[in-house]
């Protein structure tokens, strides 16, 4: 247990779970994004979250993330209004989500080039984050760590060859939590690797590119410790 549990987060009211945390899960969707504005955003809100959520300003929290804003940021309160002078168009649709956490938001956006992705996950307490799912592809990552996603094809040693280039390229690099989701044998499937600490070297921040230069990869982003 560190500080961040037994005092929650710096943060804009009224809720952790539902402010603070919201914020996070949007962050988490503007990473995947590269941090690119979204055209449009349809954000789904199960149990608790359907039922509070404009009370507890868990939409503008969402929203706010999504745009980069951080749980600190003055800009949460505005985030409907600062959504649509950007342009962004979005929509809230209320809907349990079976087996799904309380607290539970799932993110669909589409950007300006017509490109398209999914995050879903979920607000623990404590503005503490679970991700669940990706693009619809099932991974565990808590955002406390920086974490990189690795989008192949599911062919033997496509694994082996993206641990054996952080190994030797980037031996700093401790690798701390590895998940592996995939639908179908031989389609599509993504890599979930947590690194130990916080913080990214220079070089590390090129790890990603040298990733998706990798054999049968086809793509691999870092989502930065939120």
């Amino acid at each position: 247990m560190n500080i961040f549990d037994i005092i929650g987060p710096v943060m804009i009211g009224p809720s952790s779970s539902h402010t603070a945390g919201a914020v996070r899960l949007g962050r988490v969707a503007n990473k995947v994004m590269n941090g690119k504005k979204p055209a449009f955003v349809e954000i789904t809100l199960s149990g608790s979250f359907a039922r509070t959520y404009r009370g507890h300003g868990t939409d503008r929290a969402l929203l706010a993330g999504i745009m980069g804003y951080h749980s600190y940021s003055e800009e949460i309160r505005d985030a409907l209004d600062i959504a649509e002078r950007e342009g962004i168009a979005y929509r809230f649709v209320e809907q349990d989500i079976r087996d799904a956490h309380p607290n539970t938001a799932r993110i669909h956006f589409r950007l300006e080039d017509g490109s398209e992705g999914t995050v879903e996950g979920a607000s623990i307490g404590g503005g503490n984050i679970r991700v669940d799912f990706v693009n619809g592809m099932r991974v565990d990552f808590t955002g406390e760590n920086n974490t990189i996603l690795v989008l192949h094809w599911d062919k033997p040693g496509v694994i082996a060859d993206v641990t054996n280039l952080m190994r030797l390229k980037y031996p700093q690099a401790n690798i701390s939590n590895f998940h592996l989701s995939r639908k179908e044998r031989g389609g599509e499937a993504l890599m979930t690797i947590e690194l130990d600490g916080r913080g990214l070297t220079s070089n590390e921040q090129d790890m990603a590119q040298d990733i998706r230069g990798l054999s049968n990869v086809i793509n691999a982003i870092v989502i930065r410790a939120i």
